[in-house]
């Protein structure tokens, strides 16, 4: 496996990625990692090379710019929802990451996928929604409520869902709106809640988050990972060796 740190431009931010690939000859499926509120930290760089492990291309895309990492909690909120709050901005800069992802030479641009965790989650649906050209997005304890709603034949990606039955930011109105949602727009989705499982459950440093609500939970953790795996089996087949 090879990782480096892609440099690319938005809007005239600088961005800062991390690429991991796979030593293979043959191009491969890509998969777009988005963060979670705090930026493009060891989480979703470690989630890259993961994936990379599995056959695929993976980029960790850095939406914030500089590959900036918030020192808070409250700092990481206020960086989140500066980005949320300009929604064609935020969608364009998701939208510019998938497109260098794709443009490396050993992605199959026939064969996209994206994956995201909390804020980067919600990400991931929206790159969904907004119609892109992925296979599939998986979303791990991401926020489901939208400020654009699937439209029928508009989404081309089919849908995973790995969420905390006992997530206060997604609670169970929030499931049944999206499922509803989604099903109003015809699109091939699926939600799995896994019982005990707090906000953040696939984030090993989420037990040290003064926060209530929020907490590892090794076996989600674990769960979600085998169910995302036989997603992307789904969409892509399996990789040889």
């Amino acid at each position: 496996m090879k990782t480096q740190t892609l440099e690319y431009r938005h809007d005239g931010v600088a961005c800062q990625g991390y690429l991991a690939v796979p030593e293979v000859a043959e191009p491969r499926p890509g998969v777009l990692i988005i963060h979670e509120a705090p930026g493009l930290d060891d989480h979703p760089k470690m989630r890259a090379r993961m994936i990379a492990e599995l056959g695929y291309v993976a980029l960790a895309a850095d939406l914030y710019g500089g590959g900036k990492v918030a020192g808070s909690g409250p700092e990481a909120l206020s960086m989140m929802d500066e980005l949320r709050a300009d929604h064609p901005r935020l969608l364009s800069r998701i939208r510019a990451s998938l497109d260098v992802l794709a443009a490396q030479p050993g992605v199959n641009r026939q064969q996209l996928a994206a994956m995201g965790y909390c804020f980067g989650g919600f990400c991931v649906l929206e790159l969904a929604r907004s119609g892109a050209p992925v296979k599939g997005v998986a979303s791990f304890h991401g926020l489901l409520q939208t400020p654009n709603p699937a439209v029928a034949g508009k989404v081309k990606a089919r849908i995973l869902v790995c969420t905390g039955a006992e997530d206060p930011l997604v609670p169970a109105d929030h499931v049944l709106a999206f499922e509803q949602e989604m099903s109003r727009a015809g699109v091939d989705w699926q939600v799995i809640a896994y019982s005990g499982a707090k906000h953040a459950f696939t984030n090993r440093a989420a037990d040290q988050i003064p926060m209530p609500g929020f907490g590892y939970s090794p076996s989600a953790d674990q769960r979600s990972w085998n169910a995302m795996q036989s997603f992307y089996s789904e969409l892509f087949g399996t990789p040889a060796a």
